[in-house]
């Protein structure tokens, strides 16, 4: 992807999946992000990183991306990692809900933080309709009208004391069952 093309509008999503331990599904999940419904490698994505880390049982990958385009390569990993962790034998000290903890999404040049708002809700309805069980629980500009911080997200989920996964109530999909849905949070502030 060159960023010198006149008029691309860039934004990054640092996704954060809940596994490290096991190499090649964080390789297969970031290799879902880069292509396109046919197969095809994306031109306008690129993976910039990948950090793993295997006390916490996490990893964090690093997604570039047109805005137009973000939101497709996102679902396309959220759908893999979804499909390749299993949260009933995950373990790791990083408190997590769900194969997908944290999606949050940030404006790198020509794209307004409402926009990524916009891309955040988006993927958030997407993943609700292509993942059975998927609960969403929002935040930053994607949480309208509240804007609620990730802190002030945590704090009200019970992020690191909850036990009762029934009780939460999220934003889109359904109340997780148990620790083992996909469950993603969206913030969108650099």
């Amino acid at each position: 992807m060159s960023s010198s093309r006149p008029g691309l509008r860039l934004t990054a999503c640092l996704l954060n999946i809940s596994e490290a331990r096991r190499k090649y599904i964080v390789e297969n999940v970031a290799k879902a992000a880069l292509l396109e419904k046919n197969g095809q490698k994306h031109h306008e994505v690129s993976v910039l990183n990948i950090f793993s880390d295997q006390d916490y049982n996490r990893s964090v990958i690093t997604i570039a991306a047109s805005v137009e385009e973000l939101g497709n390569s996102i679902l396309a990993a959220c759908v893999e990692a979804f499909r390749s962790i299993d949260m009933e034998v995950q373990e790791g000290i990083h408190p997590c809900l769900g194969a997908v903890d944290l999606i949050p999404i940030y404006p790198l040049s020509g794209v307004r933080v409402e926009e990524c708002g916009a891309v955040a809700r988006s993927l958030a309805e997407n993943l609700v309709e292509r993942v059975p069980g998927c609960s969403v629980f929002l935040f930053g500009e994607a949480d309208l009208p509240e804007k609620r911080s990730l802190v002030q997200r945590r704090k009200q989920l019970g992020w690191f004391t909850r036990r009762d996964f029934s009780a939460l109530e999220p934003d889109l999909g359904v109340a997780p069952a148990r620790r083992c849905g996909l469950t993603v949070s969206y913030i969108n502030k650099w």
